[in-house]
């Protein structure tokens, strides 16, 4: 009898071993597969939480642009129908002061068009560059107008359109990326 209750302690001991053995591995699995994927949420987050920032650095600066371009159309308004007669000296100063604010609120603007280029995707980098651009037919009619071109008004009204389509178009594929992640 006491050589079975040994086989039988040995057996049931060894069967313990290696249930615990098979336990330990597979709760040692399931804190990696936990750990992988709190990690993986975590990068998720960041990656989202950095692109909504440069997402809405860009838009915020692309409405002080816009700020800028209101403001060039309140002294073309103030100045009649902004023909070569229309601006008087004081409006001309004013555009020249406008075209100056410009230029610096582009540079940023150019430079968040890099920072969205730097945190992706393409989608959205691409939309972005195409605002940025849609900027330049503004400043090459604030230079038209400042030298007296008597069509320069208008067309720096019809630039509004492009511009706060092209706007709109970034916004959209910002906001699919971000919901998308």
């Amino acid at each position: 009898m006491a050589d079975s209750a040994f086989w039988i302690a040995a057996l049931t001991a060894g069967t313990a071993v290696l249930a615990s053995w098979v336990t330990s591995r597979g709760t040692a699995r399931a804190a990696r597969i936990q750990a992988d994927t709190t990690a993986s949420a975590q990068r998720v987050e960041r990656l989202r939480e950095a692109r909504r920032t440069a997402y809405a650095e860009f838009m915020e600066q692309a409405q002080r642009l816009s700020d800028v371009h209101w403001k060039v159309s309140d002294v073309v308004r103030g100045a009649g129908n902004g023909e070569r007669g229309g601006f008087g000296p004081e409006q001309v100063e004013e555009l020249r002061r406008l075209r100056e604010l410009q230029r610096d609120e582009y540079a940023t603007l150019r430079n968040l068009t890099w920072v969205v280029s730097l945190e992706g995707p393409d989608e959205v980098a691409d939309l972005a560059n195409k605002v940025r651009r849609t900027t330049n037919p503004f400043h090459r009619a604030i230079e038209a107008m400042i030298e007296g071109d008597v069509g320069a008004a208008a067309r720096f009204d019809a630039c509004y359109s492009p511009f706060w389509d092209a706007l709109k178009e970034f916004i959209k594929a910002s906001r699919d990326t971000l919901h998308g992640m």
